[in-house]
């Protein structure tokens, strides 16, 4: 193996998924961002779920927004459902591992609230019935995906599909639209 060729076709690949993705995904994140805005101006707050790496990525935004990004602030409304133990294990063996979400959905969720999925294949059962419990509520059901976007694509609106069909890719474009869309909304609500 040779390191010095792995390490420079990594970078490669990535700037590589940076410039796609700033490509395609304007138009979807300004969408995105206006819902989140509207969503905590009416007293909702921004739901974010995933699996594995993508649940890593929903505990991490939830934790920015409701501590801080950038500045000192008040908090903005966020939770992810990836973190209560109790619960997960409960519906995973009560109800089934594919209602993981949609059941703490209904349980917590209002219309004023944006619930977003986060799945890099968009494949994930128990992430489109969450989607599917939150659209079922009035909620804004929005997604970060990748790949074709699979069934997430049917459900998530928006959704911001990263141009690349390599997780660890996509995975990194996911938190960089996440970093992204935390400072827009402390800027856009005025906190910062």
């Amino acid at each position: 193996m040779n390191v010095d060729k792995f390490f420079d076709d990594e970078f490669s690949e990535h700037d590589i998924t940076v410039v796609a993705t700033r490509d395609v995904l304007r138009e979807p994140f300004k969408k995105l961002l206006a819902a989140c805005v509207k969503s905590i101006q009416a007293g909702g707050k921004i739901v974010f779920f995933g699996n594995g790496g993508s649940a890593s990525d929903a505990q991490h935004l939830a934790t920015e927004l409701t501590i801080r990004y950038k500045e000192n602030r008040v908090p903005i409304a966020a939770i992810a459902l990836t973190t209560d133990t109790s619960a997960l294990t409960a519906t995973g063996n009560d109800l089934g591992f594919d209602q993981l979400f949609a059941r703490q959905v209904a349980a917590i969720c209002k219309p004023e609230d944006i619930i977003i999925g986060i799945s890099t294949s968009g494949n994930s059962e128990n992430v489109i019935k969450g989607l599917q419990a939150a659209k079922a509520l009035g909620c804004v059901a929005a997604g970060f995906g990748g790949k074709d976007g699979g069934p997430m694509r049917a459900i998530a609106d928006p959704f911001l599909i990263v141009p690349s069909t390599t997780t660890s890719r996509i995975q990194e474009m996911h938190i960089i639209i996440g970093h992204m869309l935390c400072g827009a909304l402390e800027l856009k609500l005025g906190l910062v």
